[in-house]
């Protein structure tokens, strides 16, 4: 009787805890949708304080160029490899130009340099927010009638749509060099092959939908990096939560967001 009295007990004290959980989240998600529609609403205010956007331009984009453009070489060399792995005795390498493009503009370079992105930046906003947040900055702020969104959020979140578009375009230039110079040192393929290839079947839409996913990848990193760092319990151990779960949650929605406008849009 008391083994059984005893499992009803964990039964009913884990589901509650599972209920708070849910709760909770769905009240976060509430308060995202809520800080969402804030910064755009605030983004007009942009042109009264544009040194402010443009220092955040450089802090959070430029910065950012040399590990991408790292990244953005190695994935061309291996995109172009794995492309001919999978094509041989199926299609001719004719085609591996519009294959290798094709893959980089519309799905590898705006994932990949949003993903490396959301690392570097969203745990940066998250831990600079939540930092403000800890040592009463942010009340502050509020004491002296400073709107905290206008200041803190809107400059950095319209940094990253503009920067965001920008370091895909040269992460995929680099990425198509890769694979070419990957192409003339280990691939049985010629240049004129690889470039005839990807200058046929090129189509702007391709470019068009990787600017929109990076836009919207640029304001999801941003405003969820805010997010979190609302969120931030004081100490050094909420901070780093804080930037934990910006980032994951920042992945998630990247790759989510990343087919909702495949579906729209392909």
């Amino acid at each position: 009787m008391n083994i059984l009295l005893s499992g009803i007990i964990k039964v009913g004290y884990s589901g509650r805890r599972i209920w708070h959980f849910f709760a909770e989240f769905l009240r976060s998600v509430n308060r995202y949708g809520i800080l969402f529609f804030q910064t755009f609403a605030r983004l007009h205010l942009l042109f009264k304080n544009p040194d402010i956007t443009v220092s955040h331009m450089f802090n959070l984009g430029i910065e950012s160029v040399p590990l991408i453009s790292v990244i953005a070489l190695f994935l061309g060399s291996e995109t172009v490899i794995q492309s001919v792995y999978q094509m041989q005795g199926f299609a001719p390498m004719r085609y591996l130009g519009v294959l290798v493009c094709k893959s980089i503009v519309t799905e590898l370079g705006p994932v990949i340099t949003a993903m490396v992105f959301a690392g570097r930046v969203a745990t940066g906003i998250a831990a600079e927010i939540g930092s403000m947040k800890g040592s009463e900055q942010l009340d502050a702020m509020q004491v002296l009638s400073l709107d905290s969104i206008r200041y803190l959020i809107v400059p950095k979140t319209a940094a990253c749509i503009i920067m965001l578009p920008a370091l895909a375009i040269w992460a995929e230039f680099l990425a198509i060099l890769g694979a070419l110079v990957t192409v003339i040192l280990n691939v049985d393929v010629t240049v004129h092959t690889f470039l005839s290839g990807l200058q046929l079947f090129f189509n702007p839409m391709d470019v068009f939908v990787g600017i929109a996913k990076t836009m919207v990848f640029g304001a999801t990193v941003a405003i969820t990096g805010a997010h979190f760092g609302f969120e931030a319990k004081s100490g050094a151990e909420g901070v780093g939560n804080a930037t934990t779960k910006a980032v994951v949650t920042s992945a998630v929605l990247i790759l989510v967001f990343d087919f909702l406008i495949a579906l729209l849009f392909l």
